[in-house]
């Protein structure tokens, strides 16, 4: 290896060039003069660089380039995209994993590319322009760019021009040392006579990393909240991760023959009222936050009652417990289903619908009410880009979306908008209502979101655990009291209305609370637990109330996904064909969700795996029903999916 420094008028030009670029960035970002001197020096010194290397030391010379790209594109992503502080949470593990990705990447560049320079510069500006899109998508919606985004990307791009660009000082210097690296990497020319053998070692160590890295992270799930994704995986990790849980494969016996004939065995092809001579009700449905009735899993006591009001509700309701398919997090997943009556079930682990396999308007309740006449409000009062609400709303079909800017900002406890303010918002939708209008309004509420260890000036918490001092939970347990009061309020207001109301009220998942609260609360924690026990921490309450004379009754156990079927029942609207198919489901399978199902056969939850006779037949339906509607497009059933 020979290097030897030399001077060249172009140079200055090119260094002008560069230092223009640069000058610009540093106005715009405002990042230190300094680093600008030093980009400067630095440029120069690349560009007056002359370096030999020994052409029988290629294949080292080659390793060492790629390998060294890899590692430094890796960590320079993770720079670009985090504080230090994130930065710091990213196990080395999930780095090592990142740097393999990124090793893919250089390794395919050089099977077209000749030389190694060249392979490396490709690969790096690919992977740093991804991270890029990254940045400024997490800056527009609060989460990170997936692999299914891509679909999508044309009306990314197309409303791009609404939002206002601004950069960190991080990406100033980002851009920096990217220029900085391939001025560097075309200095360094390594090349092969013989490019076949090139080719096949890096192809086979390509498919060697894959096969690696999928073994490695089998268990591993996608993140899409907020940064979660780029410190918890890593950022190039998390984007392969969703492209591997964006494919969904076909459930074994799947043909369109099979959707065929559960087409004969359901007519119809659209939702009906049912009541003759009679007024369709209004619909409220209301997804209450971290909303549980945490004695499913342990006795303990309180100084009050926690929910004193719920309890009492007795008359014109059906109420009990229902299974959610997510803990602690992932709302949008019980949203979507309640709303399409599909399951988790059958996705992969870790999944969010709304920002992986949403991609045009899917069958809902939406769809099915607005089919007979039905407006179609959604209310959720927090920000729009949440979970991509501000696209997935429209696609769902709502007519009407309220969002945070709505709601009155000044009526919060803790830093979220009561529920007390929903139901208001709610009230005052149903009062502002057209005449004939037949309202269906979807809410989702935001007052008990985690976490729930910070003290807060507007919030006194009146509930409090006896004989152990849990601080979050007694922040908890006193949230839900003050949604009971909340509940009191609404349900006492349609008491007094004439006209059909039918209220639908759910939590979406419990809290994620203390790990030491748990083993107080099963004997055990969080962890060794059997499918029943496991399935306690997925238990939420609901009931479906009316305002009018109808059979009360006590659940039991269901799922979210079965709710929207029980509503449309109990409101005397005609069950259109899936929703029949599934009424016949939860007969069989009374509750399914992502960890199992609950055979009444056995009196037990199973794992899927598990199933058998009547029960193996009933879910092998159901996947391919659902398989049907989110992923066959040619094929999709036009019965079942209108």
């Amino acid at each position: 290896m020979k290097i030897t420094l030399y001077f060249e008028k172009e140079n200055l030009g090119r260094l002008a060039i560069a230092m223009i670029f640069a000058g610009v960035l540093c106005i715009k970002i405002g990042f230190s003069p300094w680093a600008l001197l030093g980009f400067g020096a630095c440029y120069f010194a690349c560009k007056s660089l002359k370096i030999e290397l020994n052409e029988k030391l290629s294949s080292m010379w080659a390793a060492l380039m790629l390998g060294g790209g890899s590692v430094f594109t890796a960590h320079l992503v993770q720079y670009l995209l985090l504080s230090e502080e994130l930065r710091a949470k990213t196990s080395d593990t999930k780095m090592w994993l990142n740097v393999l990705c990124c090793l893919i990447i250089f390794l395919v560049a050089q099977t077209f590319a000749n030389n190694v320079g060249n392979a490396c510069i490709i690969a790096h500006i690919c992977l740093m322009l991804l991270a890029g899109v990254n940045y400024f998508v997490y800056l527009f919606r609060g989460n990170e760019f997936i692999f299914s985004d891509l679909k999508s990307i044309q009306t990314g791009l197309s409303v791009a021009g609404n939002y206002e660009f601004s950069l960190e000082h991080r990406v100033g210097y980002t851009i920096l040392i990217c220029a900085l690296y391939v001025a560097l990497m075309r200095k360094l020319h390594v090349s092969f006579q013989k490019r076949i053998p090139m080719r096949a070692i890096c192809i086979s160590l390509a498919i060697f990393c894959s096969v690696y890295i999928a073994k490695e992270t089998e268990y591993y799930t996608t993140e899409t909240w907020e940064q979660k994704g780029s410190y918890r995986n890593g950022y190039i990790l998390n984007f392969v991760l969703s492209a591997r849980d964006s494919f969904v494969s076909e459930p074994e016996g799947y043909s369109q023959e099979a959707i065929a004939k559960l087409e004969d065995t359901y007519v119809g092809d659209g939702a009906a009222y049912t009541e003759e001579n009679a007024e369709k009700p209004t619909i409220i449905v209301i997804m209450n936050e971290s909303y549980a009735d945490l004695s499913v899993i342990g006795d303990f006591n309180t100084n009050i009652e926690v929910a004193p009001f719920y309890d009492s509700l007795t008359d014109n309701i059906i109420k009990g417990y229902a299974i959610s398919s997510v803990f602690g997090a992932k709302t949008p997943n019980s949203e979507w289903e309640f709303m399409t009556g599909n399951s988790m079930a059958f996705l992969p682990s870790g999944s969010v619908v709304y920002q992986q396999y949403i991609s045009e308007a899917p069958t809902s309740i939406v769809s099915d009410l607005k089919s007979i006449g039905y407006t179609c409000v959604a209310m959720h009062p927090y920000y729009e880009t949440g979970w991509s609400r501000n696209v997935i709303y429209p696609k769902l079909g709502f007519d009407e979306s309220y969002f945070l800017e709505e709601f009155d900002r000044t009526k919060l406890l803790r830093s979220y908008i009561t529920d007390q303010e929903l139901y208001e918002h709610i009230i005052k939708r149903y009062e502002s209502r057209g005449v004939n209008e037949d309202l269906f309004i979807m809410s989702i509420s935001m007052q008990n979101h985690g976490g729930y260890t910070e003290k807060y000036d507007n919030f006194t918490e009146e509930v409090r655990m006896l004989g152990l001092d849990y601080p979050d939970v007694n922040q908890y347990l006193s949230l839900v009291h003050e949604s009971d009061k909340a509940l009191e309020y609404l349900i006492s207001y349609f008491q007094e209305v004439e006209e059909p109301v039918e209220i639908v009220f759910f939590g979406d998942h419990q809290p994620s609370l203390s790990a030491s609260f748990y083993p107080y609360l099963n004997g055990k924690g969080l962890s060794g637990l059997t499918k029943d026990e496991l399935e306690e921490l997925y238990m939420v309450p609901f009931f479906i109330w009316t305002n009018y004379a109808s059979e009360s009754k006590e659940v039991e156990i269901t799922s979210l996904n079965f709710l929207a079927t029980l509503a449309l029942k109990r409101a005397g609207i005609a069950l259109p064909p899936y929703h029949q198919f599934l009424s016949d489901l939860m007969e069989v399978l009374p509750a399914v969700n992502s960890r199992g199902y609950y055979s009444k056969t056995k009196g037990e939850f199973l794992d899927l795996e598990s199933a058998a006779g009547e029960e193996a037949v009933w879910l092998q339906k159901y996947e391919m029903l659902q398989y049907n509607n989110m992923f066959d497009a040619r094929g999709r059933s036009k019965q079942f999916f209108p």
